[in-house]
């Protein structure tokens, strides 16, 4: 994670806020970086194989 994003992040609060919602926001941002990476790299999953997993869930 970047500074620079945590910055802005702290930017959006307001001046009094919770320390748990603000971390838990940066978790947020870094988990939907993690999965930009991924899927620049190639690692994702097609549709049909995700629904035919959910499907054995639901079993």
């Amino acid at each position: 994670m970047q500074k620079s994003t945590i910055i802005d992040a702290l930017n959006e609060f307001p001046k009094k806020f919770n320390l748990d919602e603000f971390l838990e926001r940066l978790i947020v941002i870094e988990k939907i970086d993690e999965g930009i990476e991924e899927a620049k790299a190639g690692k994702t999953v097609s549709h049909d194989k995700v629904k035919k997993l959910v499907a054995k869930w639901h079993k």
